[in-house]
């Protein structure tokens, strides 16, 4: 078995904590990256929708993220990944209801009830009987994909959470991706069956990994 991911020179040079002037940044890497995702062109309204036109909703979970130092870029942005420290939340109460306002305005009331289930069967399905780190969303700018920068920030991420002696867990909304995540040591632990014969996510669990 694995016993950790050492760092490479590369991703030690490349990863980055992003700050909070970065918020834009960060906010347009994750919109394009999840323009085509299975799970949340669904949830966020269809796929007529333009990436710009839902930025808001992204840019609530990356400000929410920005609350921790485990906002990570890579390099001069082709990549970002959003991490929730272990004990923390992805939004605040008022970004919750900032999230709900939005989707009042933005979407249909259907469109908007569908969103809520979907944000109810993740918070539903998220593990809560050990401390660990939760990999809200990593995403390549479209501009960079295929270089393999996505998983080398995961991995740089992860190395550090090994760092830590913790766990770490994902939800999976392209199976495409599974077995990227499983090189890196993720295994799966469940599914979620999201509503109305939605797409069906994998959940992901990684055990702490030491020494």
């Amino acid at each position: 078995m694995t016993r950790g991911i050492r760092r490479c020179s590369l991703a030690s040079v490349n990863a980055r904590v992003a700050t909070a002037a970065e918020v834009d940044l960060v906010t347009e890497i994750i919109s394009l990256a999840f323009a085509e995702d299975p799970v949340w062109v669904r949830a966020l309204g269809g796929e007529d929708r333009p990436a710009e036109e839902l930025s808001g909703f992204w840019r609530i979970f990356v400000q929410g993220a920005l609350r921790y130092p485990w906002v990570w870029l890579w390099n001069g942005g082709e990549a970002a990944s959003i991490w929730i420290p272990p004990g923390g939340t992805e939004l605040s109460e008022v970004q919750e209801e900032e999230f709900g306002e939005l989707a009042t305005t933005l979407l249909s009331d259907e469109a908007a009830s569908y969103l809520a289930a979907v944000v109810q069967a993740f918070d539903a399905n998220h593990p809560r009987d050990e401390p660990h780190y939760y990999l809200s969303l990593l995403g390549t700018h479209p501009a960079h994909r295929g270089r393999g920068v996505g998983m080398a920030l995961l991995a740089e991420n992860l190395a550090r959470v090994d760092d830590e002696g913790m766990p770490a867990f994902l939800e999976s909304s392209n199976p495409a991706n599974d077995h990227r995540y499983a090189r890196l040591g993720f295994a799966p632990i469940g599914e979620v069956q999201l509503p109305d014969n939605g797409p069906v996510v994998t959940t992901m669990w990684r055990a702490a990994h030491t020494g």
